[in-house]
């Protein structure tokens, strides 16, 4: 035993005096031009070909023995920066890479070189903003989540829905971040368009894979998104005129190379523009829709270790409907409120600390009313957050992350107000339940060999329902003559425990490089969820309402198995995957058969809920073409996704909703000239799964419907296809630099452009729903039931101006 002691602290000492001789390069990538940190730029030492990216701060470490090296910085859209250093103690080398516009292919392609098949993530996609601003538009406004739609393994929910589903998961299961606060709603105008306006987003990360363990809280995916920072060099401004809405984004320095400030706003006016030709006396007069959102940071550099961030996000919904025929109006705000105070610390050129405290709110409200009768319903949830994450980087081999998070949730799941002239009626108290999250977390990325990189982690996640709260408790029929009685409830105090939940969340995921363009990829990952999104309507919409575990409604379970398969061809030009998953998921949640929002009044939502388990699988195909003037990707998705609850379908598994076998999407890009850039995209999908009578009776002159099984039938296929064209004015002037053989840009004060984009070009009259409707007339024997099929969008064509001086 003495003799194992002896030997383990021998180990140690060698350890610790083998890393006191190896000495760290650190510091950080910024835009020359702007000041702000450049994500996921590439740092290497070009003698032994070994370094890492930047990470979301622009912070890196590389810790090597003493010697001699060339030291490499890479972006796509930079020029290439490289330093020739004697390492002969630590070192601080901060970068600032220039824009260029680059035409020798190979330089581009360094940006990434490897990255899809170096890292050990799978599923995980970064997105460059200005890429997406060469698609099709709708209606002019670019859109990242229709965006990553035509990703493999994300499908859109259909036109008129505001979720997108990941690997056989709903809407709720997805993690959408913006500058690390949770946003609950991500659509506008019920899904037509998205909350995040493109001109103030810097970064988009999509992990559709096996999530590290510093992400939780969600069963299948994240969407991670990072606002700009605002330049801190000079003032610019940006914006864009379209056919129905506007946007103006500004930002400069408060304090030059010190602090910074961006602001982005953006409104819809239809509202504005057709008001002036509807007829004051008309029956809908005074109906109108438009929406709004605000995006606001500003940072501060405190010194060459600190760094504060303080952001904010605004936006609203707002529809009003007027029938002067009938008397009825109702105005629907909805919207979401986020802000994230964010410190970041450089302890030394190994330890990086990210603290973070956000604030996050989402409501719907319906407010109607007739004559005399008013009557409002109000739903939403809030966060208060606060994170902190510990990286370290010990030395090439190692990469360890650690850190802790805590929300308080407060969510209202209904409130209901009714009244008639001065009668106020009795709809109960407004409910709020309260909830406690926790989570700690440490994670690993190491190379096991020159081959085998390995990300190791695990994720305790706790979770906390808190009274006040009163449980109600179902009578069965009959007891105490039923509804005439008051029901049987217990009241939990404030502060006292109702219900809680701990687990573990193992993670890992695996990298096998067979050769410098090759590598097979694994994971297995195991996640938990604690908030739900129950949904009375076959689509996503903001009615849908938030609820907590409980005592009743246990935590979602989902594990993962996935493999892959990742190849570059023809100099990296190329890249091509292949990846399988399973799914199993426990504790999904549902409302019975025959529940209504009303029946929650002096009851709890969770009563009419239902319990079952899913399943999903596929394979997901991915080819994309990188650098040249034609780049673009095809992505294919073939997968299964199933339910099973005993109270739904007589205990027998069904599709879910967002079942769909067939997955496919196109995306194209061409630079036409140095004034044309075109775009276009295409997409097919299997039919929404849905559920449809298979017999009609005829009973005492009421028709009734027999339904067969749940979702059993599918709507036709959803395929359309838009194009773009973007049209640069005044071409960027260019001169070559002799030195580095690039193009680079001249500085101009002006810029704008002209984007025309076709939706939906060949007018495809795509199924948003189906309804029955009867023709004829039942004494003659000639009534008919007939279905009818509901479509949204023709064929749309649009023009936006865009400018930045």
């Amino acid at each position: 035993m003495k003799n194992g002691i002896v030997l383990l602290l021998l180990l140690v000492a060698a350890l610790n005096n083998l890393m006191a001789q190896n000495k760290t390069i650190s510091g950080t990538v910024r835009d020359a031009g702007s000041g702000e940190y450049i994500i996921g730029a590439n740092i290497y030492l070009k003698e032994v070909n070994k370094g890492m990216p930047s990470n979301v701060y622009g912070f890196y470490s590389i810790t090597v023995p003493p010697g001699s090296y060339t030291l490499i910085c890479t972006a796509i859209g930079y020029q290439t920066n490289e330093q020739y250093i004697e390492l002969k103690s630590d070192m601080a080398i901060h970068f600032e890479l220039k824009s260029t516009i680059v035409e020798i292919e190979a330089a581009e392609i360094i940006g990434e070189k490897n990255e899809n098949i170096q890292g050990t993530q799978m599923g995980t996609v970064s997105l460059d903003v200005e890429k997406i601003k060469m698609l099709p538009a709708f209606l002019g406004e670019v859109d990242i989540l229709k965006t990553i739609q035509f990703l493999p393994g994300i499908q859109s929910a259909g036109e008129g829905n505001s979720g997108f589903y990941v690997r056989g998961g709903g809407p709720d299961q997805n993690l959408i971040l913006l500058d690390n606060a949770v946003v609950y709603n991500a659509s506008h105008l019920f899904g037509f368009f998205s909350v995040f306006n493109a001109d103030a987003v810097k970064n988009v990360e999509v992990i559709k894979g096996g999530m590290p363990a510093n992400y939780g809280g969600r069963l299948a995916s994240v969407l991670d998104i990072s606002l700009k920072e605002g330049n801190s060099r000079h003032h610019e401004f940006e914006g864009g005129i379209g056919l129905i809405s506007s946007r103006f984004t500004a930002q400069g320095p408060l304090k030059k190379d010190t602090s910074s400030y961006i602001i982005s706003g953006r409104r819809t006016y239809i509202d504005v523009l057709t008001k002036p030709f509807i007829n004051p006396e008309s029956n809908f007069a005074g109906s109108g829709y438009y929406f709004y959102d605000l995006n606001m940071k500003v940072n501060y550099r405190l010194g060459a270790k600190d760094q504060l961030f303080l952001s904010g996000y605004f936006g609203r919904d707002v529809f009003g409907f007027d029938s002067k025929e009938t008397g009825f109006e109702a105005d629907i705000p909805w919207g979401n409120a986020t802000t994230t105070l964010r410190w970041n610390h450089l302890f030394n050129d190994k330890l990086f600390l990210n603290t973070t405290t956000t604030f996050s709110d989402y409501r719907f409200e319906f407010r109607g009313a007739q004559e005399d009768f008013e009557f409002s319903l109000k739903s939403g949830i809030r966060d208060i957050g606060v994170r902190s994450a510990l990286t370290y980087y010990p030395n090439l081999r190692h990469r360890i992350s650690s850190g802790i998070e805590y929300t308080w949730h407060r969510f209202t799941p209904s409130s209901v107000s009714a009244r008639s002239g001065d009668t106020e009626f009795d709809t109960g108290e407004t409910v709020r339940v309260f909830a406690h999250e926790l989570a700690l977390f440490i994670q690993d990325e190491t190379d096991i060999t020159e081959r085998l990189r390995v990300n190791a982690g695990l994720r305790f996640s706790y979770f906390n329902q808190m009274g006040p709260f009163t449980r109600y408790l179902p009578q069965e029929p009959g007891d105490n003559f039923g509804a005439l009685s008051e029901p049987d409830s217990i009241t939990y105090g404030k502060g006292k425990s109702v219900a809680s939940y701990g687990n573990l969340e193992p993670r890992i995921n695996m990298r096998w490089t067979i050769n410098s363009s090759s590598s097979l990829k694994a994971g297995y990952t195991i996640n938990y969820q604690y908030i739900h999104l129950a949904s009375l309507s076959p689509t996503s919409l903001p009615t849908d309402v938030w609820l907590p575990s409980t005592d009743k409604v246990r935590p979602q379970e989902g594990i993962q198995y996935s493999i892959g398969y990742f190849r570059n061809l023809f100099n990296d030009v190329y890249e091509s995957s292949v990846e399988l998953y399973y799914k199993k998921m426990r504790n999904q949640v549902e409302y019975e058969e025959g529940a209504s929002p009303d029946a929650s009044i002096n009851d709890n939502i969770d009563n009419q809920l239902v319990f079952g388990n899913g399943y999903s699988y596929g394979a997901e195909f991915f080819f994309k073409k990188r650098t040249g003037k034609l780049n673009g990707w095809i992505g294919y998705t073939w997968s299964k996704t199933m339910r099973e609850f005993p109270s739904l379908n007589e205990g027998r598994e069904f599709p879910a909703r967002f079942d769909r076998r067939h997955d496919l999407s196109i995306v194209l890009n061409f630079e036409l000239s140095n004034k044309w850039q075109l775009g276009g995209a295409f997409v097919y999908a299997t039919g929404n799964a849905i559920t449809l009578p298979v017999a009609r009776y005829f009973v005492e002159g009421y028709v009734v419907s027999e339904y067969g099984d749940r979702n059993s039938f599918r709507m036709d296929p959803y395929h359309r296809a838009d194009i773009s064209a973007t049209y640069f004015p005044s071409a960027t002037k260019k001169k070559r630099d002799r030195k580095t053989d690039l193009i680079l840009e001249k500085n101009r004060k002006f810029f704008s452009s002209w984007s025309f984009s076709v939706y939906n070009l060949y007018n495809r009259m795509n199924p948003y729903f189906i309804y029955f409707g009867t023709a004829g007339d039942l004494s003659a024997g000639t009534l008919e039931i007939k279905a009818y099929q509901v479509s949204l969008f023709p064929i749309l064509p649009s023009i936006t101006w865009n400018f930045k001086f």
